[in-house]
């Protein structure tokens, strides 16, 4: 017996029964993403390596440890992508965005690839929502940003997040903060990891993403970034801070986040969820003035975010979040002779042309076996076609939810099930 074949780890199926809901937390995104004024950018899902190298940052972990590089049969090295912003940003130089009226402000839905070990709402090929609103250095435009994922949770109902906030600085007060961490982290390298000394060297704010709990504890008594930052990114953090509470948007001060990539200056900002456990973070952001430039484009500022539709679902899943309407079927037909069958199917071409949802047996069940399918399916209604309605040229209407029946002629019954799917009211009387 051959080996059964399934999905690699960290992977998964989107079962029928699991797309309700992601469909109407995708959909809800893309209006909101919309009435902020942003539109839609699908980017390759690979892409040459040295765009995540450039742009992500070397020492970041998702380049060092989580990518999935390839060389292709030219010999080239590729990589799926790890994340959003940095494509987005190659498609804005590669296609002149900058001619634009600026900010140009975009949306993605799309998968990500990450070879990180699996958790719960974490996976190797999750799919994740964004926007990058590039062209402006307004602290306003920060504001608007971490607005619209706010939005997007409050929504969905996950109004139980917390907003968590910091600044980066910018290339002329971080240089200095990160000698001065260095310094100290240098003065404790024992007790660090041996991964966090590297980083001591390469990168010490990197240090800031490690779990390890002693790592943890000395970066407790490490010089605040917060408290480095040059009279510019003071004033852009106190606007963006301002324009927050316009929006009714409470937030929780957190030197500590640096989130896991280096293209970020100024604002960075993450929400999080109690519903998530240890793993709490949910999606964030924030600014990245430098990252076109980087990556060969003009010296163009940009701030976005990303949030993992699979944490939103599992939030959900986990709270009191709003649920997902559901669409049912409007019309299953049922044969009750082998000469009705030919009537259910072009009676099931005529629903469909009128864009109803409609279904009928295909596996030969008798009536009474088409009549429990019916309610399984969870239609609105049967069509029940029997020798006395194929006679009459009408069908017997039941309402599956309360049993109410009536004849109507074919006209009547198609016209039934126009309405009703259109969203009017059911009337058998």
């Amino acid at each position: 017996m051959a080996k059964r074949v399934t999905a690699p780890k960290g992977t998964f199926d989107v079962l029928p029964a699991d797309q309700p809901t992601r469909r109407w937390v995708v959909q809800r995104a893309e209006d909101i993403f919309m009435r902020y004024g942003y539109r839609r950018i699908d980017t390759p899902a690979f892409e040459e390596t040295g765009l995540f190298a450039r742009g992500v940052g070397e020492a970041t972990d998702i380049v060092r440890k989580e990518m999935y590089t390839f060389e292709d049969l030219s010999g080239r090295s590729m990589t799926l992508r790890p994340e959003g912003t940095a494509s987005v940003a190659r498609a804005y130089v590669e296609h002149g965005m900058h001619t634009l009226p600026q900010p140009v402000k975009l949306y993605y839905h799309c998968p990500m690839f990450r070879y990180e070990s699996p958790q719960s709402g974490r996976y190797r090929q999750h799919h994740q929502l964004g926007v990058e609103a590039i062209g402006s250095p307004a602290p306003e435009l920060d504001a608007e940003v971490i607005g619209v994922l706010s939005a997007l949770y409050n929504e969905l109902g996950l109004d139980n997040s917390e907003l968590r906030l910091n600044s980066m600085g910018c290339t002329q007060c971080r240089p200095g903060y990160s000698e001065r961490l260095r310094e100290f982290l240098a003065s404790r390298s024992s007790s660090l990891c041996g991964e966090c000394r590297e980083r001591t060297v390469v990168n010490p704010l990197r240090v800031y993403d490690c779990k390890v709990e002693s790592c943890s504890r000395v970066l407790s008594d490490a010089p605040r970034l917060t408290e480095a930052l040059c009279p510019d990114c003071e004033t852009h953090h106190a606007t963006v801070v301002a324009c927050l509470a316009m929006q009714g948007i409470e937030y929780v001060p957190d030197h500590t986040l640096v989130r896991g990539l280096d293209y970020y200056t100024r604002t960075t900002f993450e929400f999080v969820s109690p519903d998530l456990g240890a793993q709490s973070g949910m999606g964030g952001g924030g600014r990245y003035d430098d990252l076109v430039q980087t990556i060969g484009g003009p010296p163009v500022p940009g701030v976005g975010f990303g949030t993992g539709v699979e944490r939103i679902l599992l939030a959900l899943e986990r709270s009191d979040g709003s649920e997902a309407p559901v669409r049912r079927l409007t019309v299953y037909l049922v044969a009750l002779t082998d000469a009705a069958r030919e009537k259910a199917f072009a009676l099931a071409h005529q629903l469909r042309a009128r864009r109803v949802d409609a279904d009928l047996d295909y596996a030969g069940r008798s009536g009474k076996g088409q009549m429990t399918q019916a309610d399984r399916s969870g239609a609105r209604f049967a069509f029940i076609i029997g020798e006395q309605e194929l006679a009459d040229r009408c069908v017997t209407v039941r309402e599956l939810d309360s049993g109410t029946e009536r004849v109507l002629p074919d006209a009547e019954a198609l016209g039934l099930a126009t309405k009703v799917s259109a969203g009017q009211a059911p009337d058998l009387s």
